[in-house]
């Protein structure tokens, strides 16, 4: 696959005109010169790539999209939508769609969950319908207008119309069923992957309150934009609008895993916040207005390496890599897998094992890229006083980061010194080896799925994720 940022500007270009587009197989010959009774090789077909193999569908899931944020405040508005006009990787809705096409057909519950987009709450019109009455949700959406309620008057009570009954799937519909891939996506998994991506933004929202990063993709911060305060109500707002979505696919299991992602975010950022799991509580009475001071929570004793490194790849899992897993594990389940069945441990041990790489390769870029690259400042982590894996890594060859990392980088020079120390290392090369052990790992487990053109794009984005720049 070509590199990671000439895929996704590709797929930019190709997902605005919404058409797919095919692209050229690549044949490499031995040299005639070289071996002139050499037979030509067997041709080697190009990867696919997932932008241009699911650029329709990518499009449809933007710009339906923006329906699901409007509000009745227009800063609200601009706030909840600003970041998804800008362009991104879209890589956990990617891996949404991908396993969806890569095991849809495959689960023993398949023919009914299909059965159900044709003929029940799985139509993508159902999707938009709210389970509660809209005057009794009172969640204003000016594209929805007919979700939405009024308080011009009192509220009266009102006796619900009779209910059209229950239509049962087919008797009998999963005996027809052959194990075999449709290639297809259902409405729910195209929701799905809508959901994960709202969950993205919310958390980009709060992360860069916290960072108090000035640039995200590009462009000038939500906080630097709007202000802290918005930036914070409107991840909130993106929250409560996936959770609603979420509660309207139809699966417990579904929703216990994304719910459950919301939470590993939180957790995530208390623990890279305290950089150990072991402290006690800061004491509520820390000030005298009771409010929590951030400096006793970095005050406690330091970890020891190893449990630095346990640290580290915990909060990779619980801010990065959790939200792939439990997506990609969800669509499969939204696709009919039952319990036991192997399609879903594929698909979380792929997500976690992508994660993981994907924001160790994240951590390198933070040294080794430019600002105008990245889309946000350099060497941030240092600067907020986190110590990533090239940092641990160089720490085994220069003991003197060690006192820099228990103290959060935090005296006057550290940062300088720690980039001089970082830089002399091979705490970027190892870094970057170790997120290949991660994708590798991923790459491994796509044998158990059977060859498709989706499964293709996934091996592919385990090698796109190492070796991309931005």
């Amino acid at each position: 696959m070509g590199s990671w940022s000439s895929s996704v500007t590709a797929s930019m270009r190709v997902a605005s005109n919404a058409r797919r587009i095919t692209r050229p197989r690549s044949v490499r010959h031995h040299s005639a010169l070289a071996q002139p009774q050499a037979r030509p090789a067997p041709s080697t077909p190009a990867k696919t790539d997932p932008y241009v193999l699911l650029a329709p569908h990518l499009e449809k899931m933007r710009t339906s999209l923006i329906t699901l944020l409007g509000s009745s405040h227009p800063s609200l508005n601009a706030i909840a939508q600003y970041y998804f006009l800008h362009p991104s990787k879209q890589l956990r809705p990617l891996l949404v769609l991908l396993f969806a096409r890569a095991t849809n057909g495959l689960g023993a519950e398949f023919p009914q969950v299909n059965w159900a987009a044709d003929n029940a709450r799985g139509r993508q019109q159902e999707l938009d319908a709210p389970l509660s009455r809209k005057d009794i949700l009172c969640d204003w959406n000016p594209s929805m207008p007919d979700h939405t309620a009024s308080f011009e008057s009192a509220f009266e009570l009102h006796i619900p119309p009779p209910q059209p009954s229950y239509i049962p799937p087919p008797p009998l519909l999963h005996q027809t069923h052959s194990q075999a891939l449709t290639h297809a996506l259902l409405p729910t998994q195209l929701r799905l992957a809508q959901i994960v991506e709202m969950i993205h933004v919310a958390s980009l929202l709060h992360d860069d309150v916290l960072d108090k990063s000035p640039l995200r993709r590009g462009a000038p911060s939500a906080p630097a934009a709007f202000g802290n305060k918005l930036a914070v109500l409107g991840g909130d707002f993106l929250l409560g609008r996936a959770s609603a979505a979420l509660s309207r696919l139809g699966s417990h299991e579904v929703v216990e895993l994304i719910a459950s992602v919301i939470a590993n975010l939180v957790e995530g950022e208390i623990l890279q916040m305290k950089g150990s799991g072991s402290e006690a509580a800061p004491s509520p009475s820390s000030s005298a207005s009771g409010a929590i001071d951030l400096k006793d929570i970095h005050s406690s004793p330091s970890p020891s390496s190893s449990d630095k490194w346990s640290i580290y790849l915990k909060k990779t899992y619980l801010k990065t890599a959790s939200l792939m897993a439990k997506g990609a594990r969800a669509a499969v389940v939204l696709g009919g897998c039952r319990e036991g069945e192997v399609w879903k441990e594929v698909a979380y041990a792929y997500g976690r094992n992508l994660g993981i790489a994907f924001q160790l390769i994240d951590d390198t870029l933070d040294f080794s890229s430019s600002t105008a690259q990245l889309g946000k400042p350099g060497f941030a982590d240092l600067r907020l006083g986190l110590a990533t894996g090239p940092a641990l890594y160089a720490a085994e060859e220069f003991p003197e980061l060690e006192a820099m990392i228990e103290r959060r980088f935090g005296k006057d020079g550290d940062v300088e010194r720690a980039l001089t120390l970082i830089s002399s290392s091979r705490g970027v090369e190892r870094t970057r080896e170790l997120a290949r052990i991660h994708a590798e790992k991923a790459r491994e487990v796509l044998a158990l799925l059977p060859r498709s053109e989706a499964r293709d794009a996934l091996e592919g984005l385990t090698e796109g994720v190492v070796k991309r720049r931005w």
